[in-house]
């Protein structure tokens, strides 16, 4: 019995530091689970920073853009009318509109331009960042994380693309596909090559929303340009056409054709 109370004496912080251990290992791996569920969530909210911050820059444009008409007018003795089509009617009245007005006045209506553009990107990050909590608060923990749903996208265009440099006759009915020098091919590759080097290592890995953001638009793009180049290649589905002899169902709302 002395043995065995000695074991204990000299070994009794083994359990708890162990216990401690396992404790931080879990909740280590929960929260790297919650990190890459909710990484496309951090994704759109970084989005939409980045809209608000283009349009506050925009308006910052649009008021310089103003100090610019009114210094202009100032120097040239104009009246501060704010269109081209008014500076028309100052012209055949006989009073004189500076270069350097119209210039300045042009400058502020794409200055406004991009101001209204900028308020609408905005509105479209914020009804994506809506939707987007709306389905991370929804999903459950066997639904694929945002990472596997793009790994996905970019794994169904490669087996796409891989039929035609497999199939001997896929790919000599529609050679253009595995060649390089056509340029609709090369813009697939190309983009290819610049999804295939954002791809992350895995679907857990700590991705920054940034890089999330970056790698979901290139596989867009490379879907974007592998149906181009299959459309250019006579290769793109056409819609199946309908059997021969079927009959269309008429609408309830239309009258009934009477009868002889």
């Amino acid at each position: 019995m002395e043995p065995f109370l000695l074991f204990v004496e000299g070994w009794w912080w083994v359990a708890p530091a162990a216990a401690g251990a396992g404790t931080a290992a879990y909740a280590g791996l929960t929260m790297k689970g919650r990190r890459a569920r909710r990484l496309e969530l951090d994704a759109a909210r970084h989005e939409e920073a980045t809209a608000y911050r283009a349009l506050i820059a925009a308006r910052a444009k649009v008021s310089e853009a103003q100090a610019e008409v009114l210094a202009a007018h100032a120097d040239s003795g104009a009246p501060g009318f704010g269109s081209s089509f008014l500076d028309g009617v100052l012209n055949a009245a006989g009073i004189v509109v500076s270069p350097e007005t119209s210039d300045a006045k042009r400058r502020l209506l794409e200055a406004k331009r991009r101001e209204k553009s900028a308020a609408f990107a905005l509105r479209a990050t914020r009804t994506r960042v809506k939707a987007i909590s709306a389905t991370y608060h929804a999903a459950s923990a066997t639904d694929p994380l945002p990472l596997e749903k793009l790994f996905g996208e970019h794994d169904a265009v490669l087996a796409r693309w891989m039929r035609y440099e497999t199939d001997p006759m896929t790919a000599f009915d529609h050679p253009q596909l595995s060649d390089s020098g056509n340029p609709a091919t090369l813009a697939f590759l190309r983009a290819q090559r610049v999804a295939s080097t954002l791809r992350p290592a895995s679907a857990r890995e700590k991705v920054p929303p940034q890089r999330f953001v970056e790698y979901r638009d290139a596989v867009r793009a490379l879907r974007i340009a592998f149906d181009e180049a299959e459309r250019q290649a006579g290769a793109a589905p056409r819609p199946a056409a309908p059997p021969r002899g079927a009959t269309w169902p008429i609408p309830s709302w239309l009258p009934n054709r009477p009868q002889a």
